[in-house]
């Protein structure tokens, strides 16, 4: 599996001939379209750069750019009804609209909740109705998956997406966070203040993903960890609470705990609240996400893993219009954000 991580590990786009030849990107896809409105000094200045880096345009970009509908469909699987209410949802849809909207195409929101959907949605994608397609928040296995290998259309996966067995699907470009470092870092922290007995609530087993890859970083901080100390959720607030009190009537001496995100990590700092644990001096929680409108308002203040969601969700749609095959994955770092829990 190769990601695009840095530049050297991946395919020039037009958005590194554009910064080379000192020139916008809508000046380079004039260029590369053969369009009219561009000095002959610009354009040679441009080709010399194209050839010097060996860009070669992307065929479904190219037509992409050239769309007939000016529609991009965002398809995903709503979190249990709780689509509009998750703020990670809200930001990343921002920043999927803020990219399209500034290439002059819109959003068509699909959303699959029900088996038929995903039939559904196939004929709708493949009908010529829209000229691409951001996927997110389809679990492991999804039929969809299969379905898009078989449409004529540009498509991009926000996170890694899966196949039943574990093993990426081939031939499509993806947008994830460091999901796994992101874990280490969260871990490795609680290590340094000393604590000892460190507890995770883990996403569930049939999500994105994301849930596996959380798990996956504790453990190789921890990989002593028995599995008392492991407990999963549905990313709600309430599986969070659920899954906190759990992990104390197992382990009641436990003196941390990775909650593998924000949503869960506000659900446990209410259990630890209500079994009279003080945080941090009985129990350092950590979470992931760093949604500021949880991580800041709550009590105390959540210590978590912060990735750029609305910078996600503008890479996302930014690949439509720039290279669409796997080659083009990108992983966004992620990094600790200090606060008072932990």
């Amino acid at each position: 599996m190769t990601q695009r991580t840095t530049a050297n590990l991946r395919r020039p786009t037009l958005e590194d001939v554009a910064r080379q030849a000192g020139v916008s990107r809508s000046t380079v896809s004039r260029v590369v379209n053969g369009e009219a409105r561009v000095s002959a000094e610009v354009a040679t200045r441009v080709r010399a750069v194209i050839a010097a880096l060996g860009y070669v345009p992307n065929q479904a970009a190219r037509q992409l750019v050239t769309r007939r509908t000016n529609a991009v469909a965002v398809v995903a699987t709503p979190p249990e009804g709780r689509l509009f209410l998750d703020p990670f949802f809200d930001l990343l849809l921002r920043g999927v609209r803020r990219e399209l909207a500034g290439h002059g195409a819109q959003a068509v929101l699909l959303l699959l909740e029900e088996p038929d959907d995903r039939a559904r949605v196939a004929d709708y994608l493949g009908g010529g109705h829209v000229d691409g397609a951001v996927l997110f928040s389809l679990r492991p296995g999804d039929l969809l998956h299969t379905m898009i290998g078989r449409l004529d259309i540009p498509a991009v996966f926000g996170g890694r997406p899966l196949l039943r067995d574990g093993d990426t699907v081939p031939g499509h470009a993806y947008v994830d966070g460091d999901n796994r470092g992101g874990a280490r870092q969260a871990v490795r922290h609680l290590v340094s203040l000393g604590r000892r007995r460190i507890a995770t609530v883990a996403g569930p087993y049939d999500q994105e993903n994301s849930a596996a890859d959380r798990l996956a970083g504790y453990r190789d901080v921890l990989p002593d960890a028995t599995s008392h100390l492991v407990e999963r959720a549905d990313y709600s607030r309430q599986g969070g609470a659920d899954a906190m009190a759990a992990l104390l009537d197992r382990c009641p001496d436990l003196d941390a705990v990775f909650v593998a995100s924000d949503f869960m990590a506000s659900g446990a700092l209410q259990t630890l609240r209500e079994r009279g644990r003080r945080v941090p001096e009985d129990v350092a929680v950590v979470g992931f996400d760093d949604l500021t409108s949880i991580a800041e308002t709550t009590d105390p203040p959540l210590t978590t893993v912060h990735q750029d969601v609305g910078e996600m969700g503008r890479r996302m749609a930014r690949l439509l219009f720039e290279h669409t095959g796997p080659e083009a994955s990108v992983v966004v770092p992620t990094r600790l954000v200090r606060r008072r829990s932990a």
